[in-house]
């Protein structure tokens, strides 16, 4: 590092947001793009650890501590080098990436951490400006058929490998466009799909072949694909969303948080839906049960909608505002911190379980809520207690089911392939082979461990080529991460 004490001399400075106000009337990203200037000295922070836990934490295993000290030495070029050897969508991960790399950095114990995700979408951004990302054609020709199920970041990057040594591949999505979560699933203020689209282009100038509007599975089914392809690559994703079995779930107004975000997705890039079937926030008290990253996208996506009041309720406790960091670093610090949609006008209500809707006319008006406590068993885990008399009803117009998904959508493919499950239902395969219980069929992403982040998926699009690769030509070159 040219400056081993950065960190003591620059404060962590976080790229720009637009104010609240104003970005709630649009549907444009609202996070600007760090400048150049301002990286460079952020990438000073960066303390030359003996051991850099961000590198580790990172899903991608991105050489953090590498390319901050080039972007400090405004050796911006060999950075976005440095960051592609990794990662094969820097700029979708700089933007929706939760940074596990941030909670790992050693600053984090005593200060703030490096802003890596920022730092990581600048050099990104900065290669898409200059020119340098182009489409990197395979010189060698295999002649084998590789077909990969699902266009999410799991199916992309895998293709993508793939594709760049030597096979032919072919990228089958139910969707009209390709994309997967980052098209619909992800809102535009988060990730604007002109991002998805350039990517898109590089992988079709590789070679990848992608058909839209083909659910895999019913038409066609499975038998037809396995026997035109030497492999196939299952990364459809996990769909099946979490229920919420209580009285009064049967009444109108009741949505999963998919259906909410993919249709103002589908509308803001020109599919308008049917009037009798749009899931509209505007004026309406709007409650959102969960609180993960697709619970904010529900509440943000909410808001710009024009609802008179969000409130996203979860049924664990408020973390404390403070917490003893070595007690959890290099993992995340549990801490109650306010977030963008906060700023924005969302409210929060913890420690509660929804127990009952009430509803009027055949559409709900509100939630019957029952305050929980949380109490140690014996074997160390956690399980809420419900606290005698202590119920409260909360009015509501709309309510967003935002509880996760249990695991891939069962029916259709998986039902006609019958793969082995795991526990979770999830299909199994080894995080070495990636191979399923059916001969020349992979699985990766979140179909293979579960509903996680869009760096994991990515991470297992490209450790899931690096097996076909060896299963089909006996070796791989392929980077193992």
């Amino acid at each position: 590092m040219e400056d081993p004490v950065g960190f003591l001399h620059y404060p962590r400075a976080d790229a720009s947001k637009e104010m609240a106000g104003a970005r709630v009337r649009h549907w444009h990203e609202y996070e600007q793009l760090m400048p150049n200037a301002q990286a460079e000295v952020q990438a000073r922070r960066c303390m030359d650890c003996g051991t850099p836990h961000c590198h580790r934490y990172c899903p991608v295993h991105n050489l953090i501590p590498d390319w901050n000290a080039l972007v400090n030495e405004q050796d911006w070029r060999v950075a976005y080098e440095q960051l592609e050897q990794t990662n094969n969508f820097p700029e979708f991960t700089g933007r929706v990436c939760s940074a596990p790399c941030e909670d790992a950095c050693t600053l984090s114990i005593g200060s703030r951490p490096v802003t890596i995700r920022s730092i990581e979408l600048a050099i990104a951004e900065h290669a898409w400006r200059a020119g340098w990302i182009k489409p990197q054609p395979s010189r060698a020709r295999k002649f084998k058929r590789v077909a990969v199920v699902g266009s999410g970041p799991a199916g992309l990057a895998c293709a993508q490998q793939l594709v760049r040594v030597g096979y032919r591949v072919t990228v089958y999505e139910k969707a009209d466009r390709i994309g997967g979560l980052l098209r619909y699933g992800i809102p535009d203020f988060r990730l604007e799909k002109y991002l998805v689209d350039r990517r898109i282009a590089q992988l079709a100038a590789e070679g990848v072949r992608f058909r839209t509007g083909v659910h895999v599975g019913v038409d066609p089914g499975f038998a037809e694909l396995h026997r035109n392809s030497h492999a196939v690559v299952l990364a459809c994703g996990s769909e099946q969303p979490r229920s919420l079995d209580v009285p009064g779930r049967d009444n109108d107004g009741i949505h999963y948080a998919m259906d909410f975000l993919v249709q103002q997705n589908r509308r803001i890039a020109g599919f308008p839906a049917r009037a009798d079937r749009i899931i509209d926030a505007r004026d309406r008290q709007v409650v959102v049960i969960g609180g993960g990253d697709t619970g904010a996208d529900c509440v943000g996506t909410a808001i710009r909608q024009g609802a008179r009041q969000v409130t996203q309720l979860q049924y664990h406790e408020c973390p404390p505002a403070h917490a003893d960091k070595l007690c959890y670093w290099p993992e995340p610090v549990p801490g109650c911190a306010a977030n963008d949609h906060d700023d924005e006008g969302c409210r929060h209500i913890w420690g509660h379980d929804t127990v009952a809707f009430t509803g009027h006319g055949g559409r709900v008006t509100g939630l019957q809520l029952q305050k929980l406590r949380w109490e140690k068993t014996g074997d160390g885990t956690w399980k809420k207690v419900a606290i005698p008399g202590e119920q409260r009803m909360l009015p509501a117009q709309l309510v967003l089911l935002a509880m996760g998904y249990a695991h891939p959508v069962h029916s259709g493919l998986l039902q006609d392939l019958q793969p082995a499950l795991d526990e979770r239902g999830n299909i199994q395969a080894t995080g070495e082979s990636y191979m399923t219980t059916v001969d020349a069929v992979f699985a990766c992403g979140d179909a293979r461990r579960g509903q996680s982040l869009v760096v994991w998926a990515i991470r297992e699009g490209r450790q899931c080529a690096r097996a076909v690769d060896e299963w089909l030509s006996g070796s791989s070159l392929l980077p193992a991460v």
